[in-house]
C-alpha cells in the first residue's frame, strides 16, 4: 500500500481501494484530496490488473464535506468583495471533474459509504457509479441551507426533481435506509456487514472482462449526458460561487471567522435563522441556546 498523503491506493484481487485519508478531520475534503483522488482514479484505469474501484473514507466516516475550518473559519480562497466569478468557476469546476472522474471512469466505482457522506462528501460519493451505505451512515448536503450549491448535480440525477427538492430545500440529512428506500443508493445494510456487502458486490463485477464493463458503463452514461448532465453541472458550479458570495454566504463566513465554524454549522444545520441579506450575527446567548 502507498499513500499519496490524503488518498490511499491499493490493489488486491482486481479490485482498486482508494480511501479518503484525512481521518482526523473526517476526512474533510481540500483541494489536494480532490487531485489525488483523481490521479487516483486514473491510475485505477491504467492498471490492467484492475476491473473495479472501492472508494472508502478511513476512520468514523467516509467524508465530512469540505473543510470549512480551511475554507470558511480561515476564509482560504475567498475573493472577498472583489468576486471575480470566473476564477471561482474555473477552481471549484476543477474539484468537481476531480469528484466525477469516478463517474467517468471506464471501470466501475463504487462507494461504501459509513458514518457521514455529507456536504461536499456527498458530492464524492454520488458520482460514483454504485453507492452501498451502512443502514445508520448519513447523507445529505447541508449547505443547500446556506454557502453552498451541490456541484456534480446528481441529487436531481438520482432522485428525480420532487425528492431532490426536499432534500437541497432543508438541507436535511437521511439515513442509509431511507436512501435506499428513496433509491440514492442501491443497497443499505447493517455497518457490520458493509465491507462484506461492497466485497461480494466488486468481486462479482470483477469477473467481466474490462472491455464488457467500460461499454455498459459508457452507455449509461450517455442517457445521463443526454438529459442534460453536463449543462447542469456548469450552471450549478457558478450558483455554488455566487451562494458563497451573496451577502447570506458572505454573513456565514463572518459566522465562522468570529464564532468558529463548529458553531456556525450547528447554527445551520440546526435550523438557526439565516436573515436575508445577511445582517446583525446571533448573539453569543442565542448561539449558546441554539
Amino acid at each position: 500500500m502507498t499513500s499519496q498523503n490524503a488518498v490511499l491506493y491499493d490493489v488486491r484481487d482486481r479490485k482498486a481501494y482508494l480511501t479518503l485519508n484525512r481521518p482526523e478531520r473526517l476526512n474533510a475534503i481540500t483541494q489536494s484530496m480532490g487531485e489525488e483522488l483523481s490521479a487516483a482514479v486514473a491510475r485505477a484505469n491504467a492498471d490492467s490488473d484492475v476491473r473495479v474501484i472501492i472508494v472508502q473514507g478511513a476512520g468514523r466516516s467516509f467524508s465530512s464535506g469540505y473543510d470549512l475550518k480551511i475554507y470558511a473559519e480561515a476564509g482560504v480562497d475567498n475573493q472577498g468583495p472583489e468576486w471575480d466569478p470566473i476564477v471561482d468557476y474555473a477552481q471549484m469546476s476543477a474539484n468537481t471533474n476531480n469528484f466525477f472522474s469516478l463517474w467517468r471512469s471506464l471501470k466501475p466505482t463504487i462507494a461504501k459509504v459509513h458514518g457521514h457522506a455529507v456536504a461536499g462528501g456527498s458530492d464524492i460519493a454520488l458520482s460514483c457509479d454504485i453507492i452501498i451505505m451502512a443502514e445508520d451512515a448519513q447523507i445529505g448536503y447541508m449547505p443547500a441551507r446556506v454557502w453552498g450549491c451541490p456541484t456534480t448535480a446528481m441529487w436531481v440525477y438520482r432522485l428525480g426533481a420532487e425528492k431532490a427538492k426536499r432534500m437541497l430545500l432543508t438541507g436535511d440529512t437521511i439515513s442509509g435506509t431511507q436512501a435506499a428506500e428513496w433509491g440514492l443508493v442501491l443497497e443499505a445494510v447493517p455497518s457490520s456487514t458493509l465491507d462484506e456487502a461492497v466485497e461480494a458486490l466488486a468481486d462479482r463485477m470483477s469477473t467481466v472482462p474490462s472491455n464488457q464493463l467500460a461499454m455498459q458503463k459508457l452507455m449509461v452514461n450517455q442517457a445521463y449526458d443526454n438529459m442534460g448532465l453536463q449543462s447542469t453541472q456548469t450552471l450549478a458550479t457558478l450558483f455554488d460561487g455566487i451562494t458563497r458570495h451573496s451577502p447570506e454566504g458572505q454573513w456565514f463566513m463572518r459566522f465562522a471567522q468570529t464564532h468558529g465554524f463548529h458553531a456556525a454549522t450547528k447554527w445551520r444545520d440546526s435550523g438557526g435563522l439565516i436573515p436575508n441579506g445577511g445582517g446583525p450575527l446571533p448573539s453569543d446567548e442565542d448561539i449558546a441556546d441554539r
